[in-house]
């Protein structure tokens, strides 16, 4: 198992004006000493769901969801990438350091003077010995918070406890494996043997975790497909309040097969993610104006790489974000499979996600 904290050989430590609690935004702006800041501060972050418009409201969820997300995401995309003074690169990445909890001591570069911007902070590098790899055959690709892991039910799965959505509409019909099977059940397109389960893993990565991810298994990914769509906040409030979030926001899906047949990870987009990159894939260009919403791009890497597609081995880079978002797994294992960790639970990039 991973841990959050990692000693550093040969005694090195941190500097001193890195070493500060690690709390939560709401606990750091409630010790501003100004009441009124401290509620102005509060008003500006609090998430849609919590800023008391009522969660049954369909107007309220119509609203959001025709908000200028893709817009601004692009504009804060641009901000991410405006190249900072050196005089203005401590004080101001400090402060994303302190307000999100950045643990800088597993950064490959700790030295906030030599991130040119916010846009590199955000994708830093970790130290090679900051993360463990699990010998377990599969791991989590990212480090975040566990939303919801389990069995699929049917070709339904949970984005949150109690609110679902549909595996067809999140992965889209399967004609690129076998264009007549598109009338079969879509667990049959899937290749779902009958002795195997389908299983779903979701982890939520907030602003201040790791942004890279990387591969869950040894797997080959044979097909990338790109669905434009909204980029709605995919914070753990906000997914208990939008229904069909995940099948709504940008996402970039990669399919494959691993030892037990099909594997599959997603990379979801949300607000202010206005890039998701995979690497390799010079094809893949996310949050574009010109995407129209409905339609969907393939990519066969199996033209790319070969007949049996990209192959990864367990912890390989995969790709990156641009600011926090939601990776969803979505795989076949044998029916014993348990996961480890529960929903709410933190997880790190390289530890097991279950038993087999």
């Amino acid at each position: 198992m991973c841990k959050s904290s990692i000693s550093h050989p040969g005694g090195q430590r941190s500097r001193r004006w890195l070493s500060v609690p690690r709390l939560s935004i709401r606990r750091r702006i409630g010790q501003l000493r100004s009441p009124f800041l401290r509620e102005r501060s509060l008003q500006i972050l609090r998430p849609l769901a919590k800023a008391g418009i009522p969660q049954t409201s369909r107007v309220s969820k119509a609203v959001y969801s025709r908000a200028p997300t893709r817009l601004l995401s692009r504009l804060w995309g641009l901000v991410n990438e405006v190249s900072l003074p050196h005089w203005l690169r401590r004080p101001l990445l400090s402060m994303y350091v302190w307000a999100f909890s950045v643990n800088m001591e597993e950064a490959e570069i700790e030295d906030l003077n030599r991130y040119k911007n916010l846009g590199e902070l955000f994708r830093r590098p970790l130290k090679s010995t900051a993360r463990v790899i699990s010998a377990h055959n599969a791991v989590s690709p990212c480090d975040g918070r566990v939303l919801h892991c389990g069995r699929t039910r049917g070709s339904q799965i949970e984005q949150v406890k109690g609110i679902t959505y549909s595996l067809e509409n999140f992965l889209g019909p399967q004609d690129w494996r076998e264009p007549a099977n598109v009338s079969l059940p879509f667990l049959q397109q899937l290749g779902v043997r009958p002795a195997n389960r389908l299983f779903h893993h979701v982890i939520y990565l907030a602003p201040g975790d790791y942004h890279r991810f990387h591969s869950p298994a040894d797997w080959s990914i044979q097909h990338r497909r790109h669905f434009p769509g909204t980029l709605l906040s995919v914070s753990p409030n906000i997914a208990r309040w939008m229904p069909g979030l995940f099948c709504q926001n940008e996402r970039v899906v990669l399919s494959g097969q691993w030892q037990f047949g099909f594997f599959s990870l997603t990379a979801v987009g949300a607000t202010n993610v206005g890039s998701i990159r995979i690497y390799g894939d010079k094809e893949l260009h996310t949050n574009h104006s010109r995407h129209v919403k409905g339609k969907y791009h393939d990519h066969n890497y199996t033209e790319q790489y070969g007949s049996s597609g990209l192959n990864l081995t367990r912890g390989a880079p995969l790709g990156e974000f641009n600011f926090g978002s939601t990776i969803v797994l979505v795989f076949e294992a044998p029916r014993h499979f348990k996961f480890h960790v529960k929903d709410g639970g933190r997880i790190f990039m390289g530890e097991a996600l279950g038993t087999l």
